[in-house]
C-alpha cells in the first residue's frame, strides 16, 4: 500500500503529513517539514451526543491521547524549536451547516504553557487538514466502527452513572419543591401576624420584619421570604424536569450503544452433532 502524504501551508512554513497503514482503528501520520512529529486520527462520537459515532479526532502525538499519554519526547514540535505540544481536534458533521464543524480542544506545550498565537494556528492547521483526510478515507466506517467498540464499555458506565446522577437530582428537587409549599404558607401566616402586631402596636422592629429590604440590609426579612418561598417551588420542578430530560437522554444514548453493540454480535457457532456440550457457549461482545 502506497503511503497517502498531505501538503499543509501553514503560518510556519509548509508541513508535509504522510500517513501509515492503518492501525485498527487509527491512522497515524508521520510530520515534516516546518513541523516534525506524528498525528494520531481515530473515530469517535459526537461531540453533541454519547452514542452515533459520526466525528474524526486528531490528536498531537503518535497514540490516541484520550486513552494514552504520550511521552514528551513523542509530541511534535516546531523544526526550530525544542518545544513540544499537546492538543486535539475533532471533525464532525453538522445537522445545520453543509460542511463539517471543528471542536479544538486547548493546545498547551509539554510544560503547561499556552503555544504563541502563530504555533497555535499551524498546530489546528495540521490538526484538521489530518482529520479532514481521514474524514474522506473510504474505510472511514470501518475507523469509526472500531472506534465505537473500543469506547462502548466506558461510554456505557459514564451514561448508566449520568441517568442515575440525574434521576437522583430530579428526586431532590421535587422534594424541595413540595416541602416549598407549606413553608411559604407558614411564611404568609407569620407576615400577617406581624402585620396585626404593627396595627395593634406599631414600633420601628416590626415595620423592618415587614419590610422587603435589600440583602445587605437585612438578610432574610419576612416579606423576601414569603417572595422567595414563591417562585421557587415552580423553579424547582421546572429544574426537575430538566433534570429528568437529562436522565431520559442519557438512558436513550445508552440504550442506543447497546442495540449498536448486539448488532455486532458474532454469529453462534452450529453444534457437532456428536459430542455435543450441554449448553451453548457464551459469546463475547465485540466491544470493550
Amino acid at each position: 500500500m502506497t503511503s497517502e502524504s498531505l501538503t499543509v501551508d501553514t503560518p510556519a512554513g509548509t508541513v508535509c503529513a504522510t500517513a501509515g497503514p492503518r492501525q485498527d482503528d487509527a491512522v497515524v501520520f508521520e510530520l515534516g517539514g516546518a513541523l516534525r512529529g506524528s498525528v494520531h486520527v481515530t473515530g469517535t462520537h459526537h461531540p453533541h451526543y454519547w452514542d452515533p459515532f459520526t466525528a474524526v479526532r486528531a490528536c498531537l502525538g503518535p497514540v490516541n491521547a484520550y486513552q494514552t499519554t504520550a511521552p514528551d519526547d513523542a509530541l511534535p514540535r516546531l523544526t526550530r524549536s525544542r518545544t513540544r505540544y499537546h492538543g486535539s481536534l475533532t471533525l464532525y458533521p453538522d445537522d445545520y451547516a453543509d460542511r463539517p464543524q471543528v471542536s479544538v480542544y486547548p493546545m498547551t506545550s509539554a510544560d503547561g504553557h499556552e503555544p504563541p498565537e502563530k504555533t497555535a494556528v499551524t498546530l489546528t492547521a495540521v490538526l484538521r487538514a489530518c482529520a479532514a483526510h481521514v474524514a474522506q478515507r473510504g474505510d472511514l466506517p470501518v475507523i469509526l466502527d472500531l472506534s465505537r467498540q473500543r469506547d462502548t464499555a466506558a461510554l456505557l458506565r459514564f451514561l448508566t452513572w449520568s441517568a442515575a446522577h440525574h434521576q437522583a437530582e430530579a428526586a431532590r428537587l421535587e422534594r424541595e419543591a413540595r416541602a416549598a409549599h407549606p413553608a411559604r404558607r407558614a411564611a404568609v401566616a407569620a407576615w400577617w401576624t406581624v402585620a396585626r402586631w404593627f396595627t395593634a402596636c406599631p414600633h420601628p422592629v416590626l415595620l423592618l420584619m415587614l419590610a422587603d429590604l435589600p440583602y445587605p440590609v437585612l438578610p432574610n426579612p419576612l416579606a423576601r421570604t414569603v417572595d422567595v418561598k414563591q417562585w421557587w417551588a415552580p423553579y424547582c420542578l421546572t429544574a426537575a424536569a430538566r433534570e429528568h430530560e437529562h436522565a431520559r437522554r442519557a438512558q436513550a444514548e445508552a440504550d442506543s450503544l447497546r442495540v449498536q453493540q448486539r448488532s455486532r454480535r458474532p454469529a453462534r457457532r452450529p453444534q457437532p452433532r456428536a459430542h455435543a456440550a450441554p449448553h451453548a457457549a457464551r459469546l463475547e461482545l465485540d466491544a470493550s
